[in-house]
């Protein structure tokens, strides 16, 4: 068998042809490995037809569904490398990810008709040369071809394989948060390795149920979709997420796991009378993307579900890091060790590793780091020196190898020559029950050079500033505590759930109140 990941759902509906694959919540359908390679196989054929082939790239715009799942797949059979959008975006960055990566066929959601009319009347400024729409075909736009037309064409029967190994798969963009995004290039091999060593590290289970709500542009989703085709578990789509409709799903569909950030935990938390939902199928849930509170893994234990703090990153395709069962309390606030296949080291500004308890940058190394940025030698160069990935992120680790994630190297306040990392205070704001959410940046300080503000959505709504200051007070030294602080209605966030902290600086120009 060739290493393709369009070949590990032809394997799994050749071994388990009648499990299911792909339950869509919303829409109610269900697919068994067998309907879903059949599926993956027509799109493949129909893909072909309109001249995609090895190494041309597919943009997929689409929401959560089996037509993401099978596109995906039938893309990687083909050889040709699929682009993942973020239907978040507007037409500008849209146009900008399209021009950049050279796509020549976008599939789109009738949902986002809307950006996709805008595309294309700007013309040139992209390369897109064929439209698929999915969805009703009489609701299609005029330049646009029907998804299921062309797919209901075409031949069940297993494609030619079209690449392999260390071929491009994907290329997906970073979020942009600063500056223009980047596309990280992810291969058949990378995604593979990504594979294995969450397979040999975290309790995944041939026939599990396994709920994904992040979207698929995103690794935190994508990774696990092709893992859960490779172990044999079924994928539960959501389109969106909905606090008290995840309780629903997890007790109707008993899912035994799932990925979630922790803004999504800490909805879930709010929801009235969530005890009532049966949960005992939930063995435990993957959370990451931020440093996890750890009053929220609390708060989940005493409802007996484990909580298991991971870390990875787009250039990693997901995993570095992750709590084991049996050290998830013990060691809470730790996102653990590194995964089976892969290194990871904390290193100081020399690139020596630092001692236990001393911050340094985070290093990952593996075969599932990925291949490089497309077009950007200088920033892959950047990036990846002797063979290990530069993360930008802040940790500690202890004698006993448990890693500490601090924060973000662009995220760190320095006040009065002391490094203070947003992430702690965020931690104890967050433990104030009449806290809602929050985040933490500098203010310019004339005094101390930065000092920490505290963002803050309310939980209760008679909390005063005075109320999240004095939470702070004995539990935070004095330089780290927070100067003042702002209520929002909402904290912006990526779709993984990172804090857009660039918005909030933009928002927050004044110098800090002294």
């Amino acid at each position: 068998m060739r290493n393709n990941v369009g070949l590990l759902l032809s394997k799994r509906a050749h071994l388990s042809p009648t499990l299911e694959g792909v339950v869509e919540v919303e829409r109610g359908r269900r697919f068994t490995f067998a309907a879903l390679n059949a599926r993956a196989n027509r799109s493949a054929h129909a893909l072909a037809a309109l001249g995609v082939g090895k190494g041309d790239r597919v943009a997929l715009l689409l929401m959560n569904g089996v037509e993401y799942v099978e596109s995906f797949f039938a893309i990687a059979k083909l050889g040709a490398i699929v682009v993942p959008l973020n239907w978040r975006l507007v037409a500008d960055e849209l146009a900008f990810i399209l021009q950049d990566s050279g796509a020549a066929v976008l599939v789109f959601d009738p949902e986002l008709r809307e950006v996709v009319a805008e595309l294309h009347r700007r013309g040139a400024a992209t390369a897109v040369r064929a439209w698929v729409q999915t969805g009703d075909p009489a609701d299609a736009l005029p330049f646009a071809t029907g998804y299921d037309a062309i797919q209901e064409r075409a031949s069940d029967t297993e494609p030619a394989i079209g690449a392999s190994d260390d071929d491009a798969l994907y290329i997906m963009y970073t979020s942009g948060t600063t500056g223009l995004p980047k596309g990280v290039v992810h291969t058949h091999r990378s995604v593979l390795f990504s594979n294995f060593t969450i397979a040999m590290t975290a309790d995944v289970r041939y026939r599990d149920r396994y709920v994904i709500v992040l979207p698929l542009f995103h690794v935190g989703a994508l990774t696990p979709l092709t893992g859960n085709v490779h172990r044999g578990m079924t994928t539960i789509l959501m389109r969106a997420f909905d606090p008290r409709r995840m309780f629903e799903t997890i007790e109707r569909e008993r899912a035994t796991t799932l990925l979630a950030v922790p803004a999504m935990l800490n909805f879930m938390l709010q929801v009235p009378d969530s005890e009532r939902y049966d949960c005992a199928s939930l063995r435990w849930i993957m959370s990451g993307a931020a440093p996890v509170p750890v009053t929220l893994i609390e708060a989940y234990a005493k409802r007996g579900i484990e909580v298991h703090q991971v870390y990875g990153l787009t250039e990693s395709c997901g995993p570095a890091c992750l709590i084991s069962p049996e050290d998830a309390l013990a060691k809470a606030g730790s996102t653990g060790k590194a995964f089976f296949h892969t290194d990871v080291r904390v290193v100081d500004e020399g690139g020596h590793d630092v001692a236990p308890g001393g911050v340094g940058e985070v290093l990952v190394r593996g075969a599932h780091v990925m291949q490089g940025y497309w077009n950007r030698p200088d920033a892959t160069a950047e990036t990846i020196r002797d063979g290990w990935l530069h993360t930008g992120d802040l940790a500690t680790i202890d004698a006993e190898g448990f890693v500490y994630i601090a924060d973000r190297k662009k995220d760190m306040i320095i006040s009065g020559g002391e490094n203070i990392y947003p992430a702690e205070i965020e931690n104890v704001i967050l433990s104030c029950p009449r806290v809602r959410d929050v985040a933490v940046i500098g203010q310019v300080s004339p005094k101390w050079g930065e000092s920490p503000l505290a963002i803050v959505v309310k939980g209760d709504a008679a909390l005063a500033e005075a109320d999240v200051l004095a939470h702070c007070q004995g539990k935070l030294a004095r330089f780290k505590q927070p100067k003042a602080v702002r209520f929002v209605d909402e904290i912006p966030r990526n779709p993984a759930g990172k804090i857009l902290k660039r918005i909030l600086r933009e928002r927050f120009p004044e110098p800090a109140a002294e």
